[in-house]
């Protein structure tokens, strides 16, 4: 459904709920399988890239429009994650939409430190330097740094996986909930603002075709 226009997220029309950035040989056929069938459980519409999709030295533009698409991004950051430059492509894109659209960011450590992870300490900074492009180098470091600094969850506080899984997922669907209610009020002001202007929103939106 495309967002309404508003301060927020003017530019944005989410066309998934849910934009999951995961490095695949460590957690596509454990944790990250578990979460898409959780998603699925509950309704909620995550992005899954093809798994034949030819990866190159770039994230492809099909991926790009479906970052921001999603109005959630859930990075995964596991073991190995600083060693893809496609993942840490995926995370700057991701957190470029954070400032420009509002898209919501929630983290998860899996099986990491989230201290290494905002200092790239150990084989995790290791894996980050390894990367011949300097300049992408920085910029990654720092969207890892932001990254760190949101709030999110931490796999080795969970003595349960499918606990967290669960909660993860509950929380998006909550918070899935809130912004409809939030989108249904932008709704419901800018339809009364369209009967009483004779259905010119400004900024090229029009309500004509909708019943006042």
């Amino acid at each position: 459904m495309a967002s309404l226009p508003s301060s927020s997220s003017s530019s944005a029309v989410w066309k998934t709920d849910v934009f999951v950035s995961f490095r695949g040989e460590d957690v596509r056929k454990t944790f990250v399988s578990h979460l898409f069938c959780e998603f699925d459980r509950m309704g909620i519409n995550a992005f899954r890239d093809d798994l034949d999709l030819q990866r190159g030295k770039s994230i492809s533009p099909e991926l790009i429009d479906a970052i921001k698409g999603s109005r959630f991004a859930i990075v995964v950051v596991s073991r190995n994650y600083a060693a893809s430059s496609w993942c840490l492509d995926e995370l700057l894109k991701i957190m470029e939409c954070k400032d420009t659209i509002s898209q919501t960011i929630l983290p998860i450590f899996y099986e990491v430190d989230p201290s290494d992870v905002r200092r790239q300490r150990g084989s995790f900074g290791e894996d980050v330097e390894s990367h011949s492009d300097k300049e992408k180098v920085r910029k990654w470091k720092e969207a890892l740094k932001k990254l760190a600094a949101i709030s999110g969850e931490d796999s080795r506080n969970w003595r349960d996986e499918s606990k967290l899984i669960k909660k993860i997922v509950r929380d998006i669907s909550d918070k899935l909930v809130l912004t409809s209610r939030d989108d249904s009020k932008v709704y419901d002001v800018y339809r009364g603002q369209g009967c009483s202007n004779g259905g010119d929103l400004g900024n090229g939106w029009s309500w004509e075709n909708y019943d006042c």
